[in-house]
């Protein structure tokens, strides 16, 4: 799977703590494994997000993705 960085996830994430980045870091290598996995908590949105998906970075920090095709595209 190939994942693809929005230029509004990028600008996100580059506003982080290092903290929250390398949290971020380890739920991604994660997801590339397995996007559903229990540890992600991997939920569809809802509302005017409802064609796209999130996981847990922590209890504070989503990602919001969408699926497309065989790839995914990182949002915010």
């Amino acid at each position: 799977m190939k994942i693809y960085y929005h230029p509004q996830f990028r600008n996100a994430y580059q506003k982080l703590s290092l903290l929250i980045k390398n949290k971020a870091e380890v739920k991604e290598r994660i997801f590339r494994e397995n996007p559903f996995d229990k540890r992600l908590k991997t939920h569809k949105l809802h509302g005017r997000l409802k064609r796209f998906w999130g996981f847990s970075v922590d209890d504070k920090y989503r990602v919001v993705f969408e699926f497309n095709a065989s790839d995914v595209i990182f949002l915010d």
